[in-house]
């Protein structure tokens, strides 16, 4: 990558169960299938994904990490649905592109962030969890705080991806990130992609990436098995949704290399019919 340059970042919000999986290869294998006008090339864009509902929507098998590499991701973050799969304990510590949340207890298996070098440029990444609504952590704050600083001596850039229920919280961690020079911001975990996109003092931000995945759903989940458990408070596993009408949500971000700062954020969303071969796009 030359000096002039910037450093383009795609962020694709959580992938839920194999439509989420499958939405991702064919956008690698083809990205004009989705987007007409798209002009993308992947050996200059550095690929991150939140993966926690990859696998039948709960959790990441190690068949599916591979896959997910393969299909040309560079990162995968995660949140709380990362330790649903039983087999994590016995692969996470050997998957160099996956970062499990930073705020669980010492001696966690996993990294909760890493240092990933790209057509020469270092990039750390780092995942959190947040707590209002959420799972007892520990708290995000004073370690998100030390490990942007310990990352910074080694590189301009570091991206975060903040894995929260509430919208406040989201928005307080990253103005307090923007202050510390983090170049991009992106929130996860309640898969409806927000439209507050913008720049916050050379950081990139979104209050929620959104998800890939079956469309006609709730937030990726079967319809049915989501009313019944709505209304009738019985405990009932979620299923993954079954639609031939596929979205993917994204957000690209530039960056400047030698310093770190977003220059530019926009949202990807699209769908397409794989039945009939209608697509709608938007972007």
């Amino acid at each position: 990558m030359s000096g002039d340059e910037t450093l383009k970042i795609i962020f694709f919000g959580d992938l839920v169960g194999k439509p989420g999986r499958y939405a991702l290869r064919d956008f690698f294998a083809d990205p004009k299938y989705f987007l007409p006008d798209a002009d993308y090339d992947f050996n200059k864009i550095f690929c991150i994904a939140n993966v926690e509902n990859a696998s039948h929507g709960f959790g990441l098998t190690e068949k599916n990490y591979h896959d997910l590499e393969s299909y040309g991701l560079d990162c995968m973050t995660s949140g709380n649905h990362i330790w649903d799969k039983k087999e994590i304990f016995n692969y996470i510590d050997n998957a160099e592109k996956l970062v499990r949340p930073l705020n669980y207890p010492v001696g966690t298996k996993g990294q909760g962030s890493r240092i990933f070098e790209f057509n020469g440029i270092k990039i750390g990444v780092v995942n959190a969890l947040g707590r209002v609504f959420m799972a007892p952590v520990d708290s995000p704050w004073q370690g998100v705080v030390d490990e942007i600083k310990r990352l910074k001596v080694i590189t301009p850039i570091v991206i975060v991806d903040f894995h929260a229920e509430a919208t406040a919280e989201k928005i307080c961690l990253a103005r307090l990130c923007s202050e510390l020079g983090v170049s991009a911001f992106f929130g996860t975990h309640t898969h409806v992609q927000t439209a507050d996109e913008q720049i916050i003092g050379g950081m990139a931000y979104i209050t929620d990436a959104g998800f890939c995945g079956a469309y006609e759903s709730v937030i990726g989940m079967d319809y049915g098995t989501s009313l019944t458990r709505f209304t009738t408070c019985v405990p009932e596993r979620y299923d993954v949704a079954d639609s031939s009408v596929i979205q993917l949500n994204a957000v690209e971000v530039d960056i400047e290399p030698s310093c770190g700062s977003a220059v530019a954020i926009k949202r990807v969303f699209c769908c397409i019919d794989k039945n009939n071969k209608e697509e709608r796009h938007e972007e």
